[in-house]
């Protein structure tokens, strides 16, 4: 072993020497960045009008394709849970083909096939082997189902079933109950207010012919953006576009969903619950997708409370007082608008207190924003770990179907990187103040008893200095 030391370390400093940009002292490993996500994304549209995004990729021999409909729950109308129904009946039988021909075709093929239901957007998934022998009759299976489904009865009656027993569950713990009351004070009559999963009063009357209409407007290929990432040329990347595209009914995207309007004074609700934790929401409408103000409230919600044990949140509500077993917030920006969330758990003892505290440490960070020190951190531990987040196929998926489906640029994810090292303590406070009103908040709680709600900034101080 000795004897190869030499030349180890030689290969070593050799290797090091072709990388250039390889931090090889102290100095320049401080003066190193995280790289940016680098995507070269190819973009274009069908005949049909569908939206594609392409990002070729050697490092496996996949391809990643993903559907994004603007099919999501906020198009429930008055049928809520009909957007999830939809969704989940896809798969379960097309024209020629019962759920089992699907299963056993995408497992015959190694493909895996899957759908989701989200607020803003439908979600149709295909991951397959790249070699055309695979790829090709795993993509015509997956025209076949999404071209043609039959939406069984059968079908129907047992996802409709399992989704009223599931909301049935629901009633029997704390935390889904608290969530749509949330969302319901914070959004009223907005098509955000209902409960996507749908209620015990709604499932019942979804019908065939609701699930097949619902179908036919939202899943038309002008409403689609078809994301593909893997180990496919541009010409056969378009070839499959055009296949998918072809597949689906003809129509064009669905109209904009009108913009959510803020609460105008607290609103306090609180639902009796016998159990040994209470859990409190906080928050009010607050952002949406292409708010200029992303990049400083995403980096000042880091540091009041999406940081994990890093924010101030978690640092003082749980760490130095004890309060709670979990504490967080984040803003969530969708088409139509976006919620800014905080969230907590605490023993019904604390309750009182721990909402005390939390809503003065908003309050502060509302009116004084972040120091410079923890600015500082923030920005290292996100671009740090954001250029993680393409590091596989499976993340620049969900990157590329968010990038289209909210008509973002295409460099957004290298231009976020810029805001994000760009955000001042100054940027972070005006942002805060323009996003919220510590006077003018939703307070949701579910447990034994309403907490007693601070009156004001007197009492949110006392709070903190118990």
């Amino acid at each position: 072993m000795i004897v190869w030391k030499p030349f180890a370390a030689a290969l070593c400093a050799l290797a090091l020497a072709g990388c250039a940009s390889f931090p090889t002292t102290a100095a320049r490993v401080d003066q190193a960045k995280p790289a940016a996500p680098a995507l070269t994304i190819q973009s274009w549209t069908t005949g049909q009008g569908a939206k594609v995004l392409f990002v070729p990729s050697d490092a496996l021999p996949m391809l990643d394709v993903r559907l994004v409909m603007n099919a999501g729950g906020a198009r429930d109308g008055d049928q809520p849970g009909l957007a999830s129904m939809t969704s989940a009946l896809l798969g379960e039988g097309a024209e020629g083909l019962t759920v089992d021909d699907i299963a056993r075709g995408f497992e015959d093929r190694g493909a895996s096939f899957s759908t989701g239901s989200y607020q803003d957007m439908g979600v149709i998934s295909l991951r397959t082997l790249s070699r055309p022998e695979w790829r090709d009759d795993a993509v015509n299976l997956l025209a076949r189902v999404i071209g043609s489904p039959s939406f069984p009865q059968d079908a129907l009656d047992r996802v409709r079933t399992r989704a009223l027993q599931g909301l049935k569950m629901d009633r029997q713990v704390p935390g889904p109950q608290v969530e749509k009351a949330f969302q319901k004070v914070v959004f009223g009559d907005h098509p955000y207010g209902h409960a996507d999963d749908g209620t015990l009063e709604s499932l019942p009357g979804i019908t065939r012919a609701d699930v097949s209409r619902f179908y036919q407007r939202y899943y038309a290929a002008g409403n689609a953006v078809i994301a593909l990432v893997g180990d496919v040329s541009r010409e056969q990347a378009e070839a499959i576009a055009a296949r998918l595209s072809e597949a689906l009914p003809e129509g064009g995207p669905a109209s904009p969903l009108p913009r959510a309007q803020r609460l105008t004074e607290r609103t306090v609700e609180h639902i009796d619950f016998p159990s040994n934790q209470t859990h409190i929401l906080i928050g009010n409408q607050a952002t949406w997708r292409g708010n200029p103000d992303h990049a400083a409230l995403y980096v000042g919600n880091y540091i009041l409370g999406g940081g994990g044990f890093a924010s101030l949140l978690t640092q003082q509500v749980r760490e130095e007082h004890g309060y709670v077993y979990g504490v967080s917030s984040y803003f969530q920006p969708m088409a139509g608008g976006g919620p800014f969330r905080l969230q907590l758990q605490t023993a019904n003892d604390n309750a009182d207190q721990a909402l005390a505290l939390t809503m003065g440490i908003l309050r502060d960070f509302i009116a004084d924003g972040p120091t410079q020190e923890q600015l500082d951190n923030a920005k290292a531990n996100i671009l740090g770990r954001r250029a993680l987040e393409t590091a596989d196929n499976s993340d620049i998926i969900g990157q590329l179907g968010a990038i289209g489906f909210y008509d973002l640029p295409l460099d957004y994810l290298q231009r976020f990187n810029e805001q994000v090292e760009a955000v001042t303590v100054a940027d972070i406070r005006n942002a805060f103040q323009r996003a919220l009103d510590a006077d003018k908040l939703a307070i949701v709680s579910i447990g034994p008893r309403a907490p007693d709600v601070p009156q004001g900034a007197q009492d949110e101080i006392q709070g903190q200095n118990q």
